[in-house]
């Protein structure tokens, strides 16, 4: 009998390893389309050649929808945070560097993330001052292509036994400014309490990028407003501060 480990379970998905392949099953109603997309993403990513799991399916199992990718063994960078702190800096600084060559590849088909931001900020719930404000503000920054992953923080690292680096889980990739992925990540950081982590952070691909963090900065009320989105009560306040334009500066 082929043993099932869950590795990861969340309110609308369940994540699991069977049978040497990762199963991505989506909670039921779950929209089609949004499999679909994800899906894509992956194929788009895929054709870069940059280092990810190889998706190998879209199936339905119980009636439900899901993706099967190549199981990758490893370590997330997150956990190995955890398990050696005295190499913290060390993996925090390849942490950017990965960041860093991502941003250096394209994928033409993905969405572009100007076109997404102006959506979230419409479905935000902020008031139409803030909501303007954030959409002059996003149609004033530079248009870049850059190959952006959406969710870029050390879970979705997965380092081998040979030192390789596998980037996981493309849902939210897109196209765009690899600053607005920097804000995002940040973001990430300091939603999970890791305050100093996420100064350290945004200091080191700063310096890294040759980026003004005054620039990074421009894009953080825009990231913020997209996450209110997933109506977190437990982010509502920190977003709706940073999301506002005159008070974030």
């Amino acid at each position: 009998m082929i043993e099932k480990i869950i590795l990861a379970e969340r309110p609308n998905k369940t994540i699991y390893r069977e049978d040497g392949k990762v199963v991505k099953l989506m909670a039921g109603g779950h929209p089609v389309s949004d499999v679909f997309n994800e899906a894509m993403n992956m194929a788009c990513v895929m054709e870069t050649g940059l280092k990810v799991p190889q998706l190998l399916e879209v199936t339905r199992i119980n009636e439900r929808w899901a993706l099967m990718m190549e199981y990758i063994e490893g370590a997330t960078l997150a956990d190995l945070m955890k398990k050696n702190p005295g190499r913290f800096d060390e993996y925090l600084e390849r942490f950017v560097d990965i960041q860093l060559e991502m941003h250096d590849y394209s994928a033409p088909r993905l969405p572009l993330h100007t076109e997404k931001m102006h959506q979230k900020i419409r479905q935000s719930g902020l008031d139409a001052t803030t909501r303007y404000e954030l959409h002059t503000r996003l149609d004033s920054l530079p248009k870049h292509t850059k190959l952006c992953h959406g969710d870029f923080n050390p879970s979705n690292i997965i380092i081998t036994e040979k030192d390789e680096a596998y980037i996981i889980d493309w849902s939210h990739a897109t196209q765009g400014n690899a600053s607005a992925g920097a804000a995002r990540t940040f973001l990430l950081f300091s939603l999970a309490g890791q305050k100093d982590t996420a100064e350290k952070y945004l200091n080191l691909f700063c310096k890294k990028s040759d980026t003004a963090r005054q620039y990074v900065e421009k894009w953080i009320p825009i990231v913020s407003a997209s996450q209110l989105v997933k109506g977190k009560p437990e982010e509502r306040e920190l977003l709706f501060r940073w999301a506002n334009v005159v008070e974030y500066e």
